[in-house]
């Protein structure tokens, strides 16, 4: 029974490393996040230096005995399981959650040839499970969106930027961004549209 006690307290001073780590390790950069028991690392890859640097230590710390052992292992493997938001990461295999735009479509109506237009649209994780935001495109290259790298935890927002250079277009204009993340469905459309004019 003492054993066991002594596992539970390395784990939980484990556990307490890791959530002392992510949240004082470095001022700038949010490196763990937690939610429903799972363990989600965020996509910077110094992020995933600091787990692999966290595990390292892990792998050569000085306890001997085999069962302390064995549960620092068992705490390994469920580091090594975490769902990364790695921009490969197979969203079939994450969590799914909901996402809700405060409008899905803008208009930015009448502009001028070779201008930079910039709009933000707005979202909320509506959700239980981390909103993890794999790609968000646009469909051709005038229009480019800038997307959250990071979970979005449930009940929190966040916005797809996106801007629009129409060069030498002309007339009425429409394009999409395609946003992929772990929802069902998993891509969600967005389109902005305008009257691009000539200057002068």
């Amino acid at each position: 029974m003492q054993d066991k006690n002594n596992i539970s307290l390395i784990i939980s001073g484990l556990a307490l490393a890791v959530s002392l780590y992510a949240l004082f390790g470095n001022k700038n950069e949010n490196r763990f996040v937690k939610s429903n028991d799972k363990v989600y690392i965020s996509a910077d890859p110094k992020a995933k230096n600091g787990i692999q640097e966290f595990k390292n230590q892990l792998e050569n710390s000085p306890l001997t005995d085999l069962k302390a052992k064995n549960g620092i292992q068992e705490f390994k493997n469920q580091l090594e399981n975490s769902p990364l938001t790695d921009p490969n990461i197979n969203l079939d295999k994450t969590p799914k959650t909901t996402i809700a735009f405060s409008k899905d479509s803008h208009d930015f109506g009448n502009i001028e040839q070779d201008t930079e237009n910039k709009y933000s649209f707005t979202f909320t994780n509506t959700g239980l499970e981390p909103l993890i935001i794999k790609n968000a495109r646009g469909s051709c290259g005038c229009t480019v969106p800038n997307y959250p790298k990071d979970p979005i935890m449930p009940g929190k927002t966040g916005q797809i930027d996106v801007v629009y250079k129409p060069a030498k277009q002309k007339g009425n204009q429409t394009k999409t961004v395609t946003v992929s993340a772990n929802t069902d469905p998993e891509n969600t459309i967005l389109k902005i549209s305008a009257n691009v004019n000539e200057p002068g």
